[in-house]
């Protein structure tokens, strides 16, 4: 048997629509409010950031929303992505348990995002759309979107966590390789930025902070529209062509998953493999464990509150119901900076709290133990964001060993880690710190938010 067994899919096999969880949910999600008058918006309000086209798919009720062809042109540079069995792995940990991995990482961009970088950026260049702006943690959003860009002829700018930004020098090269114009957040920029950096010149950064400096920009510009790479629900619509390959390659191994595992930041890679199983629970042909994977030092699912709060730090997007650390939530600059984002997608939030999936929480250091002992069986260097989820699947796979238990293990592995080696190095050499997110500084972000009688 072959140390490690691939499973392809041909172009034939390429999803034809993206699946929306939301039409098989029990009980539908809370509405999204206006940031002023507490009421829920309507697609008017949403018009300055986004095209009609997705701001329909946010709000839709159908099953099936059928991927335009110019975007599975796209897809197939790289579509279906192949699923591999760990078999070095697993005889590495002595466990009787199948691993199994969906790798995102062939696509030009290194991850998962181009599978919703593309669709945006054809829908916005549909409308006549001139530019988009956007940010980005770990860097990897922010150079699918300027791939994306580069193909439908858009102009991108593109907004960095200051913490990722200085750590992966790499990433501004690449973003820049496809045509798009880069900023370290917070900026001098917007008014968002220059009013961080007025109360702290060394900020970090945030997410939440760099998703206010592109609002602005987008805002202020007629010609430019706004892009997400995770947390909405049209974003984690698109990545649903991961879980349906996944689906149809599992089934090719003669398998089904039994735990279904994924690191979540936005909830973006995580939706994307889970929510065509998710829906395989709920009609009941399937009975998988579906876990999500969190960092410890920003903990949204496992120590968040779940309330109305703010999706930028400025207080500039609509007011969602998630999982929540506080809008103004600063977390450490860990390694992982795409899972430091102070909130969870507010449609994978409600599923949390209606018990269809469980939450657990990983220090860095274990994440990177993880990550190297998957590069030294399996060959693949992964980003630190999935470092995450094969932690939790190796402490399965472990578990499994003392049991006897032949669990099938499923995990995304979202993204390669060439342009993250700063972080390996600096775990190798012993410098990494366990940043686990305080207490005190968790119920102190959480008294800002905002007041909302729904």
């Amino acid at each position: 048997m072959a140390e490690r067994t691939k499973y392809l899919l041909d172009e034939e096999a390429l999803p034809t629509h993206w699946y929306n969880i939301g039409a098989d949910l029990p009980v539908a999600p809370p509405p999204v409010l206006h940031p002023a008058t507490h009421e829920p918006i309507g697609p008017d309000d949403l018009a300055p950031l986004f095209p009609m086209a997705l701001i329909e798919q946010e709000v839709t009720a159908e099953r099936w929303v059928e991927i335009p062809e110019p975007v599975r042109d796209v897809y197939r540079l790289w579509r279906p992505s192949p699923l591999y069995r760990a078999r070095r792995l697993e005889r590495a940990l002595g466990t009787p348990a199948r691993i199994y991995y969906k790798y995102e990482g062939t696509s030009p961009a290194g991850s998962h995002k181009p599978n919703t970088s593309v669709p945006q950026a054809w829908y916005n260049a549909e409308e006549g759309v001139e530019r988009l702006a956007t940010e980005t943690g770990a860097g990897q959003w922010g150079s699918a979107l300027a791939f994306a860009c580069s193909q439908f002829d858009l102009d991108c700018e593109v907004w960095q966590v200051r913490a990722s930004y200085t750590q992966k020098p790499y990433r501004k090269a690449m973003i820049e390789a496809y045509g798009a114009t880069i900023h370290p957040s917070p900026s001098e920029r917007t008014e968002a930025g220059r009013k961080i950096l007025a109360d702290d010149p060394d900020s970090p950064g945030s997410l939440g902070i760099a998703i206010s400096e592109a609002v602005e920009a987008a805002g202020s510009d007629p010609d430019c529209r706004y892009a997400l790479g995770s947390v909405l629900s049209h974003v984690l619509l698109h990545q649903t062509v991961i879980g349906q390959e996944a689906m149809q390659q599992m089934a090719a191994a003669g398998d089904q998953p039994n735990l279904v595992i994924g690191c979540t930041g936005g909830g973006s890679n995580f939706a994307g493999l889970a929510f065509p199983f998710l829906r395989e629970n709920l009609a009941g042909r399937l009975d998988a464990v579906i876990r999500a994977v969190e960092p410890t030092a920003c903990p949204t699912l496992t120590r968040g509150v779940y309330a109305y709060d703010y999706g930028d730090t400025a207080g500039l997007t609509p007011l969602m119901k998630m999982h929540t650390l506080g809008h103004d939530f600063i977390p450490d600059p860990i390694h992982s900076g795409g899972l430091r984002y102070h909130a969870m997608s507010p449609l994978l939030s409600h599923i949390v709290e209606q018990g269809l999936i469980e939450a657990v929480a990983y220090d860095q250091k274990p994440c990177f133990e993880a990550g190297l002992q998957f590069a030294r069986t399996e060959g693949i260097i992964p980003a630190p964001e999935p470092t995450h989820a094969l932690a939790a699947c190796i402490d399965e796979a472990l578990a499994c060993k003392e049991t006897g238990e032949e669990k099938v293990i499923l995990t995304a592995l979202c993204g390669h880690g060439h342009f993250d080696m700063n972080a390996y190095e600096r775990y190798l050499a012993g410098e990494l710190v366990d940043r686990p997110y305080p207490q005190a500084q968790m119920d102190e972000a959480l008294t800002r938010l905002p007041r909302v009688d729904v």
